[in-house]
């Protein structure tokens, strides 16, 4: 698995590669040749929610430039069969990429331009291979009136699989009545929203030091953090409809959400008058979670608090988190066949509009 830095790229996209067949054995194929995952005696498609990269283009209209590691490499054909390889390796069928966001502090002109660029550049690679990936369109949050007309312009022109946002936007939370119309435009649309963390950026001072903490434990707060507003802010009962995935199996949430029913009993000077519809950790298996968690423990625990029907696959690739997300799933003990088969890919198909044949 590469490191952090051993992109590969193109003039358009910096893409990384990473390249199992056999069945729950979850043992790597011998030659090159694509590993096909069965459970049960049943092909299994398995779908990664959670793979990024960037675009050299428009890191640039930010003032931004990647590294020289990253300037090397193949064209944008050779990074997808690259790519391609270490997904048969994996055992992974189908990714849905998504680029991180780094714009939201740009102005409108920049935004318009950057994420049109983006999503455009995206869009010709999916198309170069469209069984193997899909795209998750980029929106400038900052700019709502803006970014449903670049949510609308990705999913009804360019075919993307729906939309990825940071947890925050330039420190303003979710949950602020300025995002309700973006909101009810993508619970109208019916597409997933997939949430990735851009640290915690209150705490950086804090987060200083070994261990990289401002990833390390900066993201899953930061995520734990976003997902909390949703539900407390009545979010989530204003658009009941809306389909959240989250990194990193939610953040600390899931592990800790029963305080959170609790709080405004313990608290209740604290209480804003907020009414929800019901106790805080009932909405949490109303959300998706990718599986991007590190024990089996972990992944039976985030199954028992939200439901193994909202797990699904997450490597966050190119970040060498977990190159064995397929395996992680099969040799996990205590679940039955069919939640293996929806953890692995089911679930995602229907999240992202994916043909399971």
């Amino acid at each position: 698995m590469p490191t952090r830095s051993e992109y590969v790229k193109d003039a358009d996209i910096i893409f990384t590669g990473c390249s199992v067949t056999q069945a729950e054995a979850g043992q790597p194929a011998a030659g090159g040749r694509r590993r096909q995952v069965v459970v049960g005696g049943k092909r299994v498609k398995t779908i990664d929610v959670h793979c990024h990269c960037v675009i050299p283009e428009t890191l640039a209209m930010m003032g931004k430039t990647p590294s020289a590691n990253e300037m090397r490499g193949p064209g944008i054909t050779e990074v997808g069969l690259r790519r391609i390889r270490e997904m048969d390796e994996q055992g992974i069928d189908v990714e849905a990429i998504s680029i991180n966001p780094f714009w939201y502090t740009a102005e409108r002109d920049v935004a318009e331009k950057l994420i049109k660029t983006q999503n455009e550049r995206l869009t010709e690679l999916c198309s170069a291979h469209p069984d193997r990936f899909v795209g998750f369109a980029s929106v400038a949050l900052q700019y709502p009136d803006l970014a449903i007309q670049q949510f609308e312009y990705a999913i009804k022109k360019l075919g993307m699989c729906g939309v990825a946002v940071g947890a925050s936007v330039a420190g303003e939370e979710f949950a602020d009545p300025k995002f309700h119309p973006f909101w009810a435009k993508v619970e109208e649309m019916g597409k997933l929203v997939f949430i990735h963390p851009q640290s915690t950026p209150d705490l950086a001072k804090r987060f200083k030091g070994n261990g990289w903490l401002a990833n390390t434990i900066g993201n899953p707060l930061d995520t734990t953090i976003a997902l909390s507003h949703l539900i407390f802010e009545g979010t989530l009962d204003k658009f009941p409809g809306l389909k959240i995935c989250s990194a990193h199996g939610g953040g600390y949430l899931p592990s800790y959400a029963p305080r959170s029913d609790h709080a405004l009993r313990v608290a209740p000077d604290m209480d804003t008058g907020v009414k929800l519809k019901k106790k805080p950790t009932e909405y949490l298996p109303q959300m998706y979670y990718d599986t991007l968690v590190f024990t089996p423990e972990a992944l039976r625990h985030l199954a028992a608090e939200v439901g193994s029907s909202q797990l699904v696959i997450g490597t966050d690739h190119p970040i060498p988190w977990q190159d064995k997300s397929v395996d992680h799933i099969l040799n996990t003990p205590g679940f039955t066949d069919e939640e293996r088969r929806a953890m692995l890919g089911e679930t995602a198909a229907k999240l992202l509009g994916i043909p399971l044949a």
